[in-house]
């Protein structure tokens, strides 16, 4: 018989150097009255700085109205992928929207962010071509790479004269050069001006993962629109319904071409039941949100910018973030772990963030538009007390 034990080790070991991890499910919070910081985990009550949620959207009354419409009208599942009978006039409004929204020719829907990457960079990336990868892009885009078969090779982070050199040495059918626009874990941006310079020297393709760029910079339109940047047939971007915009699944915009061949080689795409109506219906009016509410936008960056002047007054190292995304480096993993219960203990949710998510153990902050100005104070007041 299997031995039923044998995975022991193995989680001792994960518990020795502070490594295992518990899920920890929320229980709703009392009175639901729309956009909230707060979150109850064990029947107590904290300010949430853990969430992607950066606009205040997954707990919009609105998107609940078009969600239940929605399901008024189709039903609540899909019941089949998009390519049998899954889909709805939704999916295909929710993508020419996601068109004009990237201004690019064509959008397609897929399920998740990591589905996303791991379906399309194997469908524009095959073994006789060769990927040029961020050393700090995410999980999902390493295991893209992986699951392609092209040739990789690893930049380091943000290094457009290292990416340059390798480039040069690479030689195959088609180039891929890959980065995330914002980075989930250090909250930098990707010099975007630069590697679109480098691609086109290199006559290469260019693959952005604007997850947690798209509805936070360059007005909500993300990374490429941040930077002045028109979008090029060469550039495919990715990007998700599940952070700022407050809904759920992925979408990747690009030219024509690429989304037909997505359409017919992405296998997450293609082998996966389509999402809900209900979902894609809280999609559609999160992006018309996001451009109708610019005001959305403007207090989130406030907000930003009130919290990361007060950690650096403090002399806390906030790494290389530019974004909402704050990183605080405290130490080794029982530091970061200790500091994280501190915040606990004084009602403030901020997980530490361990190997092998990160080299370095950090607090991962994350600010919103829905948290208040004194949200952000006691988080500050709190983290000078540590």
């Amino acid at each position: 018989m299997p031995d039923a034990d044998a995975f022991t080790p193995e989680l001792d070991e994960l518990r020795r150097r502070s490594l295992l991890r518990e899920i920890r499910d929320r229980a709703p919070v009392t009175p639901a009255a729309g956009p909230s910081p707060k979150i109850v985990l064990a029947d107590r009550e904290y300010v949430n700085f853990a969430s992607n949620d950066y606009l205040g959207l997954a707990g919009s009354q609105e998107l609940s109205a078009a969600a239940r419409r929605a399901e008024d009208l189709y039903g609540f599942g899909a019941a089949a992928s998009r390519l049998l009978s899954g889909g709805t006039e939704l999916h295909r409004t929710l993508e020419s929207l996601m068109a004009r929204f990237k201004l690019t020719d064509s959008a397609l829907v897929m399920n998740s962010g990591y589905t996303a990457n791991i379906s399309a960079i194997p469908s524009i990336a095959r073994e006789i071509d060769c990927i040029l990868s961020d050393e700090l892009n995410h999980a999902s885009i390493v295991d893209g790479c992986r699951l392609s078969g092209a040739r990789r090779a690893v930049y380091r982070h943000g290094d457009v004269e290292h990416l340059r050199t390798l480039m040069t040495h690479e030689g195959c059918r088609r180039k891929v050069v890959i980065t995330d626009t914002v980075f989930s874990m250090d909250g930098d941006i990707a010099p975007l001006n630069e590697l679109v310079t480098v691609c086109e020297e290199g006559r290469a393709l260019l693959y952005l993962d604007d997850a947690h760029g798209t509805g936070v910079l360059g007005d909500g339109r993300g990374a490429l629109h941040h930077f002045g940047l028109g979008p090029q047939p060469w550039i495919i971007q990715m990007g998700t319904f599940s952070k700022a915009l407050g809904s759920f699944g992925a979408f990747v915009a690009a030219g024509s071409e690429v989304v037909d061949v997505l359409t017919n080689t992405a296998r997450g795409f293609m082998y996966s039941t389509a999402l809900p109506p209900g979902v894609i219906a809280a999609s559609i009016r999160a992006v018309q949100l996001v451009q109708e509410r610019q005001d959305l936008i403007e207090r989130l960056w406030s907000n930003r910018q009130r919290l990361h002047q007060a950690l650096g007054s403090l002399g806390f190292d906030t790494m290389r973030s530019e974004t909402p995304i704050i990183p605080v480096a405290v130490g080794d993993v029982r530091a970061t772990l200790r500091l994280a219960d501190h915040l606990c203990e004084n009602g403030l949710y901020a997980p530490a963030i361990r190997p092998p998510t990160v080299a370095t153990p950090r607090i991962r902050i994350t600010v919103t538009a829905a948290h208040t100005t004194e949200d952000l104070d006691r988080l500050t007041h709190v983290l000078s007390r540590a």
